[in-house]
């Protein structure tokens, strides 16, 4: 019975590969490329464990970051007030320091919005319209008929259509009359001076004047009132004519009150 070394005449079984050469790694078969012809063997694939970790490590950081400025902020004496409102013509709006809200600084002062405050109103005291009291209102020499009662509140005085507006008549009676018509009144000035001024007829034609008939002649000077009121003296310069043509001249002044 003859004897065979292992290897020598001998095929390798199929499925059995041969030990490794004295010296070389396990896994590669003799007769192969030599050591190290072999690819490396494959890496595993790189964890991506650390990278998450620090990732989260970072946000947690951040979030910690944000709620501890949040109850820093909420600590002081209110809320911190949000960004102005643009303004709606697109001009940046200023914000104003709490520190220095309403106090002058060296360098600026508090500016007033002119466009909130309302215009400056002026008022003024109720007073009477038209002329004051005392300025004269027409003066002139004046000539009335018995035909012709005249309006004394118009300048020149006329006889008015309106038989209501008229303020004195002259008419024969025995001699010559005048006679206030319409809520006009006078009275006969004899005081001092002899001819009285816009003061001294205001003085007393409201206590002394009357409606009643007054015979006049030349000379004589009377205070008195229109029916609209103005104040008038009316001096008589001169009488003429007879019954239907019986008339006077005066010298009449006509103030404003």
């Amino acid at each position: 019975m003859s004897s065979h070394e292992p290897g020598q005449g001998w095929q390798t079984p199929p499925g059995h590969a041969p030990g490794p050469p004295p010296g070389h790694a396990p896994g590669y078969p003799p007769g192969g490329p030599a050591y190290g012809a072999y690819p490396a063997p494959p890496s595993r694939p790189p964890s991506h464990r650390g990278a998450w970790i620090g990732a989260g490590a970072t946000l947690v950081a951040a979030v910690i970051g944000v709620v501890g400025t949040y109850l820093v902020n909420t600590d002081d004496d209110g809320p911190e007030a949000g960004p102005a409102p643009a303004s709606a013509s697109g001009t940046p709006t200023a914000t104003s320091d709490p520190a220095t809200d309403g106090k002058a600084t060296p360098d600026t002062a508090p500016t007033t919005d002119t466009a909130a405050t309302p215009a400056h109103e002026t008022t003024t005291s109720a007073t009477p319209s038209g002329p004051a009291p005392g300025t004269v209102h027409w003066q002139g020499t004046l000539v009335i008929t018995y035909v012709e009662d005249k309006d004394l509140d118009a300048a020149p005085p006329v006889m008015s259509e309106i038989n209501s507006d008229n303020d004195f008549a002259v008419y024969p009676f025995g001699g010559h009359m005048l006679r206030p018509d319409n809520g006009a009144k006078a009275f006969v000035w004899k005081g001092t001076p002899k001819t009285p001024s816009y003061e001294d007829c205001a003085g007393v034609v409201d206590t002394q004047g009357t409606s009643n008939d007054f015979e006049i002649k030349t000379g004589l000077t009377l205070c008195g009132r229109t029916g609209e009121g103005k104040l008038l003296r009316m001096t008589v310069k001169a009488m003429a004519g007879q019954a239907s043509d019986t008339n006077a001249t005066f010298d009449v002044v006509v103030w404003a009150g």
